[in-house]
C-alpha cells in the first residue's frame, strides 16, 4: 500500500507490540482489549483529529491487496462524493465472510456477517473484503454511535457502513477486488497458499 502514497496508522494487540519495529517509521496504536475491528479503529481516533478527508482501512492479515484496487476505490470515492466505499468481491467460495446486501435496485444496503446472516443471505456471492474507504468525520462519527448488540458481543467495523446509509449519507460498495486479494494468513496452510500465490504472481 506504500506505492499509494497512503500515510499509515498500524494497530496491534497487547501481545504484538514488537510488530512496531517491523513497521517503522509508521506508528503504531495498541488495542489493548480486544473488543472488535470498530474497537480496534477507535483506537486511532485521537491521531485522525486533525486529519481531513478520505481514510482507508484494511486488514493487516491480506498480503496480496493490490496498489491498483485501493487506488481505484480512493477515485471512486472522492469522485462520487462518498460517506463510504467497501471494497467488495464476488467469491466463488463466500463461506465464512462477511456479504454484502442490496435492495432490489442494487443499491447498498448493510454488511452482514456469516454468524449472523439469514439462509437466503448466505447464498449471496458478494462479500466483504475489509477494506473500506470513510470520510474522516463520517467515520469517527459513525464509530460513536457502534453497539455490540451480534452473536460476539464486539464492536463490528462493519456496522459503519450502514449506521451512515441509514443516517442519509452515500454508501456503496465496488467489486473491485480481485481473487487473491482475498487470501490471508491466519494458519500455516493459508502461508503456504499465499506463498504460492505470490510466487505466481512475481512477487
Amino acid at each position: 500500500i506504500e506505492s499509494t502514497g497512503i500515510e499509515k496508522i498500524v494497530v496491534v494487540g497487547p501481545d504484538d507490540v514488537s510488530v512496531a519495529d517491523v513497521v517503522m517509521p509508521y506508528p503504531t496504536v495498541v488495542q489493548a482489549e480486544q473488543l472488535g475491528t470498530g474497537h480496534a479503529v477507535k483506537m486511532c481516533l485521537a491521531a485522525l483529529q486533525q486529519h481531513e478527508g478520505p481514510v482507508v482501512i484494511v486488514t493487516g492479515d491480506s498480503p496480496l491487496l493490490q496498489a491498483d484496487s485501493v487506488t481505484t476505490l480512493v477515485k471512486t470515492f472522492v469522485d462520487r462524493k462518498l460517506s463510504c466505499l467497501v471494497g467488495s468481491l464476488h467469491h466463488t467460495q463466500p463461506a465464512g465472510l462477511g456479504r454484502i446486501v442490496r435492495d432490489g435496485e442494487g443499491n447498498f444496503q448493510q454488511i452482514v456477517e456469516e454468524r449472523d446472516a439469514t439462509g437466503e443471505q448466505k447464498k449471496n456471492s458478494e462479500v466483504n473484503m475489509s477494506t473500506y474507504v470513510f470520510d474522516s468525520s463520517h467515520l469517527q462519527w459513525s464509530l460513536e454511535k457502534l453497539q455490540s448488540h451480534n452473536a460476539q458481543n464486539e464492536f463490528y467495523l462493519t456496522d459503519c457502513p450502514s449506521i451512515l446509509k441509514q443516517a442519509g449519507y452515500a454508501v456503496d460498495a465496488l467489486p473491485v477486488l480481485k481473487p487473491c486479494e482475498s487470501l490471508s494468513v491466519n494458519t500455516p496452510e493459508q502461508l503456504e497458499l499465499v506463498e504460492h500465490e505470490m510466487r505466481k504472481l512475481g512477487y
